[in-house]
């Protein structure tokens, strides 16, 4: 029972991560920097951010007992390009991300084997987080790309930026080994 409270404690932890780095990669950001795609075949962040939330809002309200595909989701129109201000955008970004947070803290880890369903398709509960876990950071990659590519003037890096490979091992390295989560010094690194 000890691993599973453990795995519930982690994923929480990187999902935090996945989101802190893109509110980080979309603060560096004109707002009107927010609504750019590049080309017919691409979204913008706008539309990612919309994307998820619409996603995070089917998959993680009532998680437990109602598919994940909510009747009411219209995930196509998730993906129409719609004129919205940073804060409306932000306010849409937040309320999915809630969504997800509040359902994660209420699991319990004997639940962790419970199937629950998205469109039809049983998954436990482990394998529904873990869908989600590889989901969101694909979306959050695009997010921090799509960025770097329209940031004017210098990029605060979110990771360990160029040429710094070494002093980021070193610091490491220079430090007892311990078993902690990754993201517990990435999270302070990024405040």
């Amino acid at each position: 029972m000890e691993v599973n409270k453990q795995y519930l404690e982690s994923v929480q932890k990187q999902f935090l991560y996945y989101k802190t780095i893109a509110d980080k990669a979309m603060a560096q950001l004109e707002p009107e920097q927010l609504s750019v795609a590049l080309n017919d075949n691409t979204n913008s962040i706008a539309t990612i951010v919309k994307h998820l939330s619409g996603n995070m809002l089917s998959r993680w309200t009532d998680f437990l007992t109602t598919d994940g595909e909510k009747e009411g989701r219209n995930r196509d129109s998730e993906f129409e390009e719609t004129i919205i201000d940073k804060e409306t955008l932000l306010e849409i970004w937040e309320k999915g991300w809630n969504c997800l947070f509040e359902a994660l803290k209420s699991l319990t880890p004997d639940q962790l084997s419970n199937v629950i369903y998205i469109r039809n398709e049983g998954h436990t509960v482990v394998e529904a987080i873990n869908r989600q876990l590889a989901h969101y950071p694909y979306h959050v990659g695009q997010i921090v790309f799509y960025a770097k590519l329209l940031k004017k003037g210098e990029w605060n890096s979110l990771s360990i930026p160029k040429n710094k490979s070494n002093d980021y091992n070193a610091d490491k390295f220079s430090k007892d080994k311990s078993i902690r989560n990754f993201t517990d010094d990435e999270l302070k690194r990024l405040q």
